[in-house]
């Protein structure tokens, strides 16, 4: 359910485990390494944000991986570079 923008609350609290498990597990782990080097610094201020928000660990993990998915997508569908 959505009352307003950014404040959605869950009905359920399982995430669906459709698409690819190979895909879900490559950008989970692309996501811990990049927050450990710290290469993305787009992806770590969002990772930071949503701690500070309270948010667990994997919750945020998750949350970056769907980031960076979106990255990809836009990068693909533009053609161009990604500008950090």
């Amino acid at each position: 359910m959505c009352t307003a923008r950014g404040k959605f609350t869950a009905s359920s609290s399982r995430i669906s485990k459709r698409g690819s498990k190979r895909l879900r597990r490559a950008l989970y782990v692309a996501v811990q390494c990049g927050l450990r080097k710290g290469v993305n610094e787009r992806l770590k201020a969002y990772y930071d944000k949503k701690r500070k928000e309270g948010k667990p660990y994997k919750v945020v993990v998750i949350a970056c991986a769907n980031k960076l998915l979106h990255h990809v997508h836009a990068i693909l569908v533009k053609g161009e570079p990604y500008k950090a």
